[in-house]
């Protein structure tokens, strides 16, 4: 055995502590409210239109003007650039201008020497608008035929046809409220004016690029006349991927009017005021089965209320439409999807990003099935999964495999039929059925239910063109590395798992590499950290950047000792040639000293990935993770409460480059989910108000929520696709895997009520929900 071979560690694979955690523990890790303000920084604070829609005839800012401190109120006619966002559509205003489209809108800022000042002052704008009527829900946008884009169809097969043979049918709707991403850190940006009239932007954002583009535009400025940093997110969950932008923009118009750095920090009323949310659906179908529960046709209308803007609203609906089978064949399924404009806020990303709109409408549809033909409903999933099996055919199809989805992308590397196996071993699920059938039996109040639930979700952004990073690897004369990428930190790990795989592609201690803060001015035009890809891009592309340095070092030491390069090897901090071992910093100074390079860029782009737009067919995602969970609640049939008694999980997460990591990404995933499906309602009332915008009316889990039998094992193969470590994205997928907490109440409403019957639960479950599901 080499020497090599004896010392190898990698960093990769092993559960090395979050590259922030001590200073995060300690208090000392900076976000962009800690950062030092320069002298002569002011403050500006929003404000927000009071009515749901209507004509904004004037704008009264004297008595605010005429307040202490207040140096300034900033208006649409200030605007030095565009007037309107530099979204994708081009379809929402910088500042509301002749009309307001929702309640919290932004009309303009105040400004002045203080944060409290700032906001008190904008409280006393007077806006003089002209009500108009509002839509206000999806069945208003519904009935107006009113969209913020285009209507979408997609569809294989024949449907109607299909379900004319099927020997049952079901028809159902489905109600899936939003859900508000409450960030530990609110949203805030921190503009400084520089020299030449060049700007620095602080921003909390999943996309400093964007945040880049949209500033420059706003100013009518070139891109490269604005910087953009961020150091770390105290959270995102989607909320700041396009978001963050606006308040970058109101930011540094407000520079530029008075001159001065300006901060712009939104208290949390105003942030659940201002910002989107989780898009909330509605759903009608018809499905059609035979009697082992097997789907054989299905219509499926989804509708999704997008607020006044399209902001991602587009991406996010067609990834519902991407994953309406979650892990089931659709043979012949006709789906429509409508992307319904309201006067509520404009609607974002969010962790998911419609994947898990998508999946629980057709988990809700094979729960109802089974409950229909008296089935266990695992047994009825399991009939339907992704498979190698031939169908039957039909006069118009000829026999096809059971593994290519709707939208034309074969289903490879296909686990879920083994995982939901040993999932339902090691979760016990067929004696836990048989107790919780007996406890039902016997007690009159409380009663149980149980689900077990897949997971399949695809891995890329849909828009292909954000499939692309890079990144820069330094190593400095002393042996130390630092990484810089286009990702960013927002508490997932990313800068720590990126370090990882620089370390072991140098073969050095992993403390010896350091990741950097985002910078727009070391990585360009790079995508957003979103569609869970951030280390699946920006870890490829650090490594391939990391292999550069290390060929340099490879040659030079080939050349040193009389061999090839390929014989080198860098492993424990050490160099390997054949005929010598140095140290990794040794190596370093000599190929300095002969002027060898010591940093470089990697680039990466996504293979395999294509589809048309048009059509929405093709090859969208590089891959799919799965995972499952088995969940098991208890309800009170008197007070329509629950309770989350215990959760077993099987996650595929490839071969994990940060064990320790990927579980905490799933535990998380997991509770905002159950969130979504339980806790977390927004409520308008009828003039457009969000009522529920503050933590004493939003409800998020807290640790008492959690269950106290809660157990997370990872599926042990690596990811078939040849990717980083070969491991497999983890941010989105466990969020869904909380449906199974639906599909354990509404398990449990079934057990209750003994009709076998469809249950009809709109989520999320509040006890109000449950009481009208026990009812119904």
């Amino acid at each position: 055995m080499s020497a090599a071979s004896q010392v190898r560690v990698q960093a990769s694979g092993s559960s090395i502590p979050h590259e922030s955690a001590a200073a995060q523990v300690a208090g000392t890790a900076t976000y962009v409210d800690d950062i030092a303000e320069v002298r002569g920084t002011l403050h500006a604070a929003p404000i927000l239109s009071t009515v749901a829609h209507g004509k904004l005839r004037a704008v009264d800012a004297s008595a605010a003007l005429a307040m202490p401190g207040v140096r300034a109120c900033v208006l649409a006619q200030d605007i030095a650039g565009h007037p309107m966002l530099a979204s994708f559509i081009g379809d929402e205003p910088i500042f509301a201008r002749d009309t307001v489209q929702h309640i919290g809108q932004v009309v303009g800022v105040v400004v002045a020497d203080t944060v409290l000042q700032a906001r008190h002052a904008a409280r006393k704008v007077k806006l003089d608008i002209e009500a108009l009527p509002a839509l206000l829900t999806i069945q208003d946008a519904l009935a107006a035929q009113s969209y913020v884009l285009p209507p979408v169809f997609v569809k294989r097969g024949d449907a109607q046809a299909a379900l004319a043979r099927a020997a049952y049918h079901l028809s159902g709707t489905l109600e899936v409220g939003g859900q508000e991403h409450f960030y530990l850190e609110g949203q805030i940006a921190y503009v400084l004016p520089q020299e030449q009239n060049q700007w620095l932007v602080y921003s909390s954002t999943q996309h400093p690029g964007q945040v880049q583009h949209w500033v420059a535009h706003a100013l009518g400025l070139d891109q490269h006349a604005v910087r953009v940093e961020c150091r770390r997110m105290g959270g995102g969950f989607g909320g700041k991927e396009t978001q963050a932008g606006h308040l970058a923009v109101w930011a540094a118009i407000a520079a530029d009017k008075v001159k001065r750095p300006v901060k712009l920090r939104l208290d949390r009323d105003d942030d659940f005021m201002i910002t989107g949310k989780r898009h909330p659906f509605a759903y009608q179908y018809t499905v059609g089965f035979d009697a082992s529960g097997r789907l054989q046709g299905l219509q499926l209308m989804m509708a999704s209320n997008c607020g006044f803007s399209a902001d991602l609203s587009g991406p996010v609906a067609d990834r519902a439409i991407f994953h309406a089978d979650n892990a089931y064949f659709l043979q012949d399924v006709a789906i429509a999807s409508y992307r319904c404009k309201t006067n509520t806020q404009s609607h974002t990303a969010f962790r998911g990003f419609g994947g898990p709109q998508g999946m629980i409408v057709i988990e809700t549809i094979l729960g109802d099935i089974a409950r229909h033909l008296g089935l266990d409903p695992l047994q009825v999933r399991l009939r339907n999964l992704y498979s190698e099996e031939m169908t039957s055919g039909s006069a118009t199809a000829p026999p096809q495999a059971r593994n290519t989805t709707h939208y034309g992308m074969r289903v490879e590397d296909n686990i879920l039929q083994p995982l939901l196996e040993k999932l339902e071993q090691s979760a016990q699920y067929r004696e836990r059925r048989n107790t919780i059938s007996n406890w039902n039996s016997s007690s009159p109040i409380i009663k149980r239910g149980l689900a077990l639930t897949p997971v399949k979700f695809g891995i890329s952004f849909t828009a292909t063109l954000f499939n692309q990073a890079g990144a820069l690897v330094h190593v400095y004369l002393d042996g130390s590395i630092q990484v810089n990428h286009g990702g960013t930190e927002m508490g997932q790990g990313l800068h720590t798992k990126v370090a990882q795989i620089v370390a072991d592609e140098l073969g050095v201690p992993f403390a010896r590499v350091l990741s950097t803060a985002s910078d727009t001015s070391k990585i360009p035009n790079a995508s957003a950290t979103a569609a869970s890809a951030g280390t699946d891009l920006n870890g490829r592309a650090a490594q391939f950047a990391a292999r550069h340095v290390r060929d340099n070092l490879s040659a030079f030491v080939g050349g040193l000792d009389g061999c090839g390069a390929g014989a080198i090897r860098f492993a424990g901090g050490q160099v390997y040639s054949p005929k010598a071992t140095r140290s990794f910093d040794a190596v370093v100074k000599l190929a300095h000293a002969n002027r060898i390079q010591l940093w470089s860029d990697g680039f990466y782009r996504t293979p395999k990935i294509h589809y048309d737009k048009a059509t929405l067919t093709g090859r969208p995602f590089y891959y799919f993770a799965y995972g499952a969970a088995c969940t098991e609640v208890a309800i009170d049939t008197l007070t329509g409460e629950s309770r989350v008694l215990k959760v077993d999980i099987l996650h595929d997460v490839g071969r994990s480059i940060n064990p320790a990591i990927d579980i905490g990404q799933i535990e998380g995933g997991f509770v905002q989910g159950m969130g979504w499906l339980t806790t977390e309602q927004l409520v308008w009332n009828d003039k457009g108000f969000l009522s529920t915008h503050a933590p004493s009316t939003y409800k998020i889990p807290t640790a008492g929520d959690l269950p106290q039998h809660f157990k997370v094992a990872l599926w042990p193969e690596p990811n078939g696709q040849d990717n980083v470590f070969s491991s497999k994205a983890v941010g989105e997928p466990p969020l869904m895997l909380a449906i199974s907490v639906y599909e354990a109440l509404r398990d449990a409403v079934a057990q209750a009520r003994g009709d076998g019957q469809a249950v009809q639960l709109t989520a999320p479950a509040t006890p109000e929900s449950m009481l009208k599901a026990l009812g119904s």
